[in-house]
């Protein structure tokens, strides 16, 4: 069930941290004004920094059903919006074979029977055989939701455009049956990777938020946050020594879920303090290329300083 909208940004800053999620003052703000402006929020970073996570967590403190649309190269509007149910159409023309004989009863040719059938096809593309996929689910729920589109930047440009039009009028024409316009406008959220450029008619319709590695004190209050039975020290070498490799010249640098995985890996070590040694048998929770983990391994001591 959805909850009251936020009234006030330390609201967002409350709901969003009793759902997990630490927002940082400008995130609190962002979501706050995206809200009371109906705006749809495009969300930019470095991998793992809390993207999605912002929508999971968005979703949980509104109460709104989260519906995610995963984007990828070749993305096309038929996986995001809607597909005929084709199976489902064969079945009924079975079971309906009877009355499809009725009906070309008398026919005295192929072209007679074509025409008679295509009297009848409102009947099979109706919403009886409609597949709704995450765009149009959206915004034919019964309740309002919480869209996230994740890495647009992966899509085609034309997929970007198509979306485009489809969030600027919250609306969808399906030849077949005619528009549907979303029953509650949906809070929408984008995220990015930067892997391609975005457009500019993208980013003017959307309120833009740069998400970058946390600070060590934030990153340490989310470690204490999400990992229980931390203590304060352990919490705080941990995350000292995640932000100098993130200083390496790496494939990947770690994300904030890593660094999570570490910290929780260490404790299940019993560990009580961080060694380079123990830093060197664990590197592979925190880094997930061969030749990071050698980069690391090979300043070890530097980089758990005392």
């Amino acid at each position: 069930m959805s909850l009251a909208p936020f009234e006030s940004i330390p609201e967002v800053e409350s709901r969003l941290s009793g759902s997990g999620y630490l927002p940082s003052r400008e995130i609190a703000t962002t979501v706050f004004l995206a809200e009371k402006l109906d705006k749809p929020v495009l969300v930019e970073g470095p991998a793992g920094v809390g993207k999605t996570e912002l929508a999971l967590a968005l979703s949980k403190a509104t109460g709104r059903p989260l519906v995610r649309l995963q984007c990828y190269e070749g993305l096309d509007e038929s996986k995001a919006l809607y597909e005929w149910e084709y199976a489902k159409q064969l079945l009924y023309t079975q079971l309906v074979k009877e009355k499809i004989s009725e009906t070309l009863a008398g026919t005295h040719d192929l072209a007679e029977a074509v025409d008679r059938i295509g009297g009848s096809e409102s009947v099979f593309f109706s919403e009886r055989f409609l597949l709704p996929r995450p765009v149009l689910k959206a915004l034919l729920a019964d309740e309002p939701t919480v869209l996230l589109v994740d890495e647009i930047d992966k899509a085609d440009p034309e997929f970007e455009a198509f979306l485009l039009e489809v969030l600027s009028d919250f609306a969808v024409t399906v030849p077949e049956i005619g528009t549907f316009r979303a029953r509650h406008v949906p809070r929408v959220i984008l995220t990015s990777n930067a892997a391609r450029e975005l457009s500019d008619a993208l980013k003017r319709r959307c309120l833009h938020l740069f998400i970058d590695y946390p600070t060590r004190e934030r990153e340490v209050e989310i470690v204490r946050k999400r990992v229980p039975g931390i203590g304060k020290d352990l919490a705080a070498k941990v995350v000292e020594t995640v932000q100098r490799v993130r200083g390496l010249d790496l494939k990947k640098s770690p994300s904030i879920a890593e660094t999570l995985d570490w910290a929780r890996a260490l404790l299940i070590l019993n560990a009580s303090e961080l060694s380079p040694q123990l830093l060197t048998e664990t590197l592979n929770v925190l880094l997930k290329h061969e030749a990071d983990i050698q980069r690391a391994r090979e300043q070890a001591r530097e980089l758990v300083q005392a």
